[in-house]
């Protein structure tokens, strides 16, 4: 392995022991208990929590702001993708042309995503206002990674410059905004408990007569 790697192993350790300690600050106190019975089914609650719940008519003021959620989830779609794409390129495994092609499709559509959310956040004042550093870096070094990754499905040789850029993204994900990316899960299955237990959740509609 080149040195390269042996940056990019060591970040993905550091990465690994802040996510598990992220995961054990987080785990449910057993002092805590909840008096109510639970009235609904919690994994159909979780499944919703993941899904249906985050529709942008159930999200808060989301539905007001359909292109800036529509560019968001593509964002998204196009860092997973790279990631994906990135472990495919370290254990060498060839992909057909339309997997490539299809990878190529999503982390164009990703990058430009992520250059217009960005020039939105730079250009309303409202956002300006709101945003700080972190934001700025956050979403550049995310649409870097996936910019990146797009060259070299296109064949440009850059991969041990890939590595110390992921290497990179890997420490500041804890330490930055991105940490969100560890809340979400935890988040989204803590409500789907919580509501499941209600009977909120994951009950069957009721039918009218």
């Amino acid at each position: 392995m080149s040195i390269n790697h042996w940056i990019l192993l060591g970040a993905a350790g550091l990465f690994l022991i802040s996510f598990i300690i992220f995961l054990f600050e987080m785990r449910p106190s057993r002092w805590v208990k909840n008096p109510a019975p639970a009235r609904g089914k919690i994994g159909r609650s979780i499944f919703y929590s993941f899904t249906g719940a985050m529709s942008p008519t159930k999200k808060e003021s989301a539905y007001l702001h359909l292109p800036t959620y529509a560019g968001g989830m593509i964002f998204h779609i196009g860092l997973f993708s790279s990631f994906a794409y990135f472990v495919i390129l370290l254990f060498k495994v060839g992909l057909p042309g339309w997997v490539n092609l299809t990878f190529l499709i999503i982390l164009v559509s990703g990058s430009v995503s992520g250059l217009l959310i960005l020039i939105k956040r730079m250009s309303v004042g409202q956002m300006r206002r709101l945003s700080n550093p972190d934001d700025y870096f956050s979403n550049m070094l995310v649409t870097g990674f996936q910019i990146i990754i797009l060259l070299v499905i296109m064949g440009v040789n850059i991969e041990q410059f890939l590595l110390l850029y992921c290497a990179l993204l890997l420490i500041y994900i804890p330490v930055g905004k991105l940490r969100h990316s560890f809340y979400f899960f935890t988040t989204r299955i803590a409500l789907g408990i919580y509501y499941g237990q209600r009977g909120i959740w994951g009950r069957k509609p009721v039918k009218d007569d």
